[in-house]
């Protein structure tokens, strides 16, 4: 079976494309590079000893998406590719809208005309916005704060539409809590161009010196330690979740929807913390203003996942930390020679 991976050479994407060649997968890659690196590619292929077939393709591109599906004969698709922060969607929405849903109209039409219609979507959980209660069930309901998240909103609200208009499709809508950490062999993780934008990623490079500093955003919400608290969930879990539900859609289950998270709310001073017992050293820290679009608190209700996959995050939060931690330490410049 041939899987496309659309922006298959991101941080989730190149642990997933991991997995499913360890599972008996074909892949085949389409990715502009414009936020990651063909580095990963080759390092999935030497871990797993498997060939991956890679397209330096913008999926605004049409045309090339075309003669890809033409070449490869996919059998489903795995959809990454977007732009993901939520501080520079606030100061730039343009480009998040005209890259984000442009983009998955342009492939849901490629797809639509090879009549390929499996199709596995990487959403967030920031479509349940600012949640009335934790944790979060998928029948909650849903808003956004963010432009970021709107975009992922929009594109579930564009493939609801898309199934009710031809029941032949099959989708998995996989709405994601916040993936870290990184593969235990520390040849792969998260490799985000210039200063991070979340939270790991940037008390990794103070981990190991490259910057002075945490940022805390903020110390003023209503939570047991004034900080903002998220589900983290480890990123070979969130890969695994991907084997499931590419496994789930050939049952033919028509449009199904799912909380990839491990169930349990961590603070920014619960992941410093834990990053100090990975590191054996203290981070220095300091209190700055909350980001815009943040909001206090949001962890998962996994259970759906857990009874109609067979899926569990089994990762802790050590684990997690212990696993970034070794990634950024071998690898202090990510992908960079």
């Amino acid at each position: 079976m041939k899987i496309l991976v659309t922006g298959g050479a991101g941080y989730i994407a190149s642990h997933t494309n991991l997995e499913l060649l360890n599972a008996g997968y074909d892949v085949v890659i389409v990715d502009n590079l414009s936020n990651s690196s063909m580095e990963s590619v080759k390092r999935v292929e030497k871990l797993t000893g498997r060939k991956i077939a890679f397209y330096e393709v913008d999926i605004l591109d049409k045309e090339s998406l075309r003669q890809i599906f033409e070449k490869e004969k996919i059998d489903s698709v795995i959809h990454f590719a977007g732009l993901k922060a939520v501080g520079e969607s606030c100061l730039k929405p343009l480009n998040y809208f005209r890259n984000n849903l442009s983009g998955t109209i342009v492939l849901l039409e490629v797809m639509q005309e090879f009549a390929v219609k499996s199709l596995v979507f990487s959403s967030s959980a920031t479509v349940y916005g600012d949640p009335a209660k934790v944790p979060v069930t998928e029948d909650m309901p849903l808003s956004v704060t963010n432009p970021y998240g709107r975009t992922k909103l929009m594109i579930e609200d564009i493939l609801q539409d898309l199934y009710r208009s031809d029941a032949t499709w099959n989708i998995a809508i996989l709405r994601y809590f916040n993936p870290i950490g990184a593969h235990e062999s520390g040849e792969i993780g998260e490799d985000p161009s210039g200063i991070p934008n979340n939270l790991v990623p940037y008390v990794a490079k103070v981990a190991i010196g490259e910057l002075e500093k945490i940022n805390v955003n903020g110390d003023d919400y209503d939570t047991p330690d004034g900080t903002g608290i998220r589900d983290y969930i480890h990123v070979v879990d969130l890969a695994l979740g991907h084997i499931k539900a590419i496994e789930k859609l050939t049952d033919h289950p028509g449009l199904v929807i799912y909380n990839l998270g491990t169930g349990i709310g961590y603070s920014v001073f619960d992941i410093i913390h834990n990053y100090e017992k990975a590191c054996n050293k203290k981070l220095p820290y300091t209190v700055v203003a909350r980001r815009p679009g943040d909001i206090a608190v949001s962890y998962a209700d996994a259970s759906k996942a857990y009874q109609e996959l067979g899926w569990k995050a089994e990762r802790g939060i050590d684990k997690m930390c212990e696993d970034s931690y070794r990634w950024q330490s071998k690898y202090p410049k990510g992908y960079s020679k």
